[in-house]
């Protein structure tokens, strides 16, 4: 089977995760080193590049802004970067901001001819009609929900700690969204466990294909909430 090395890329900020494809702490011989490198994959997970409802502080899941001028420069900075990375294979959500984001990097990195593979199950959470919304608004009204004020919704947020509080959220939004969804209208908001199963049944296939196919190296494009997630 093939081992896995997780990178994240955060656009500027390399941050290598713990992955099962590491040693172990135990001193191991050169000839089992050598084999398991041999077997490692190693995905590079990338967020998009700043987009204008960035900019303006506007919740963005499923819903897409280009990307503005300041969010070009570090994709392309990214792409520059890992010039001495020849990718086998690139995934990205199918949002505009992480195809943009994913082209320019393959642009500054010498491969822009490499195929980018899109797939809906790397998208970021689904905030259902609060798309749009002013963020500050959104997180009121799950404080609110939550029978908190947005302060001490915040505070929570701090001592949970963002994996567990994110997920958190995102149950409350859904909860709330019930409430003024249209069925047949609009997407509801995702809870948590919608939005587990579907980021990790993405990535799992990317590692088949990845095992399938021989790919060592594998970029992987998608969003800042869903990155952690994964």
């Amino acid at each position: 089977m093939v081992k896995r090395k997780v990178i994240a890329v955060l656009m500027v900020l390399f941050v290598v995760l713990v992955g099962c494809g590491q040693t172990e702490s135990t001193k191991q011989s050169s000839d089992k080193a050598t084999k398991d490198e041999k077997n490692e994959t190693v995905l590079y997970f990338a967020r998009h590049g700043k987009t204008m409802l960035n900019t303006v502080d506007r919740s963005q899941g499923w819903i897409d802004a280009p990307l503005t001028p300041a969010g070009v420069e570090v994709a392309e900075s990214l792409g520059n970067g890992l010039s001495d990375v020849k990718f086998d294979k690139v995934y990205s959500s199918d949002s505009g901001r992480a195809i943009e984001t994913a082209e320019l990097i393959l642009s500054n990195n010498g491969q822009k001819e490499l195929e980018i593979t899109k797939d809906k199950r790397l998208r970021e959470y689904n905030f259902g009609t609060y798309e749009g919304m002013m963020n500050e608004e959104m997180l009121a009204a799950v404080a609110e929900y939550e029978n908190l004020t947005p302060e001490e919704y915040n505070n929570r947020m701090k001592e949970e700690g963002f994996y567990k509080s994110i997920k958190g959220f995102a149950d409350s939004l859904s909860k709330l969204d019930k409430e003024k969804s249209v069925e047949g209208v609009n997407w509801p908001a995702e809870d948590s466990q919608t939005i587990v199963k579907r980021l990790t049944t993405g990535v799992d296939d990317i590692v088949k294909a990845a095992e399938k196919s021989g790919h060592k190296q594998v970029l992987v494009v998608s969003h800042g909430m869903s990155i952690i997630t994964i």
